[in-house]
């Protein structure tokens, strides 16, 4: 029996949305064959990464294992890099040695998300810090512990000063969220440093706009300015970051911040995977039409970061956030089985909820269904509402656990990861490659036929 094969290419909101409706419906079909090829064996709940940065919760906290939450789907960890439409193949690269891996599609979802956008600034790449990933967060906490630790050990109070300086570009949702948290959290644990005082922190965020958090309305993020303010938060607005060399911020008017940390959140783009695909795009974006399937290649869908989705009712296009993802990925599965069952499609038609951050300790601001909350009411309300979305019981529990403990205790303070753990970790990696098999793409491999690629 031949199979029809479909495969679904990032394991986010989207993808994974998508791989649990078809976990219950296609995948369990003898004729029909689901994977989803993802780069982690889990997927992330990035709207709480900002607490793992400031240990509220520990990175197990906001993951799950894919494996636990698809059963019928096939998974496979693995890192995208080319996709042929015109052979239907899909090619990847897994494990730690690289192992070529090819995959033929009938259907392919592109959920591939973004990935962060330097813009090509001067040193920004090399020296920013970003926030798109569990590593990112986990080591964002354990880089303030070892620049207080390494504070303590100098003498000239410039040099302190400058250690305990943390820049944020962007003052977006991830921004305004990251800066709120690591600024209270650097400000609770200095008084465990006899040798600092709070007057050596710093913490500026930069935006370029006239008002933060853009998509909650000037009137929300004023009130997110003026609570940081009163929080010792530096807020720079107007300008933007020009370059870094990692111990100097400098500004789009030219004045520059000493500063030994900049977390980057200024900025994302689509997968480079994206890139050279046909169809139209959107600053980078595919295109697709009411039923997320790409005009003129049949079996090709996108949904989530990676697609330009039109609101029929505004005449804009949807925002990528968690919630527009998670039902366009549903919404693209459906189609896709319809697609396949010689069945209607069906539109997507959504209307965003609302959208909520926090600022820091038990403030936050929000806007739901239109109406506007912000201080307490709104914390409270972005912390329900998250609960709520966090895949499965268990890590929702964990969750609810750690938040209590916060209430009640102090922060913990020990670095979880060392400069010798890092060295050894990469020093693994290395002899793991080093004794693997050499590399040789599979025979007939279309992705290695010169006459493919000329035409």
């Amino acid at each position: 029996m031949k199979k029809t094969k479909v495969i679904i290419l990032g394991g986010g909101f989207a993808g994974l949305s998508a791989a649990m409706y078809l976990d219950k419906t296609l995948a369990r079909r003898a004729d029909a064959e689901v994977t989803l090829i993802n780069r982690e064996n889990f997927i992330l709940f990035t709207p709480m990464l900002h607490e793992v940065a400031a240990g509220d919760l520990y990175p197990g906290d906001i993951v799950n294992p894919i494996r636990r939450i698809v059963h019928h789907v096939k998974f496979v960890q693995a890192e995208v890099q080319a996709i042929d439409l015109s052979a239907r193949r899909v090619r990847c690269l897994g494990g730690v040695a690289g192992l070529d891996l090819e995959f033929e599609f009938d259907h392919l979802l592109l959920t591939l998300g973004s990935e962060t956008n330097f813009f090509d600034l001067p040193g920004v790449s090399e020296w920013a810090v970003t926030m798109k990933s569990m590593f990112d967060a986990a080591m964002l906490r354990n880089r303030v512990l070892a620049l207080l630790e390494e504070a303590t050990l100098q003498s000239d109070s410039a040099v302190r000063r400058g250690l305990l300086t943390f820049v944020t570009a962007g003052g977006g949702f991830a921004g305004a969220e990251t800066t709120g948290a690591i600024n209270d959290f650097v400000r609770e644990i200095v008084r465990y440093y006899p040798d600092l005082s709070e007057e050596l922190v710093r913490v500026v965020i930069v935006h370029p706009g006239d008002f933060l958090l853009p998509e909650l309305g000037e009137e929300l993020g004023n009130y997110a300015e003026r609570k940081l303010r009163e929080r010792k938060v530096e807020v720079i607005k107007g300008v933007r970051v020009a370059s870094y060399d990692g111990s100097l911020v400098t500004l789009t008017d030219g004045k520059s911040i000493p500063a030994s940390t900049l977390i980057w959140t200024a900025g994302v783009k689509p997968s480079a995977v994206i890139a050279p695909l046909p169809g139209q795009k959107e600053r980078g974006r595919l295109l697709v039409n009411e039923f997320l399937g790409v005009p003129g290649v049949a079996g090709l869908w996108a949904a989530g970061d990676c697609a330009a989705v039109l609101d029929s009712k505004t005449g804009r296009f949807h925002p990528p956030t968690a919630q527009h993802g998670l039902r366009e990925g549903l919404i693209a599965a459906k189609n896709i089985e319809a697609a396949i069952r010689g069945r209607p499609l069906k539109p997507f038609i959504f209307t965003t909820l609302g959208q909520l951050a926090t600022i820091g300790r038990r403030t936050g601001v929000a806007m739901v269904f239109g109406i506007k909350f912000s201080g307490f009411v709104a914390w409270g309300l972005w912390r329900m509402v998250y609960l709520m979305k966090l895949p499965r019981l268990p890590k929702k529990l964990r969750v609810m656990v750690g938040w209590t403990l916060d209430l009640l205790f102090a922060k913990d303070i020990e670095q979880m990861v060392t400069l010798r753990d890092v060295e050894a970790l990469s020093d693994l990696a290395s002899r793991i490659r080093a004794r693997a098999t050499q590399k040789t793409s599979p025979a007939g491999s279309v992705f290695d036929n010169p006459a493919r690629d000329q035409r």
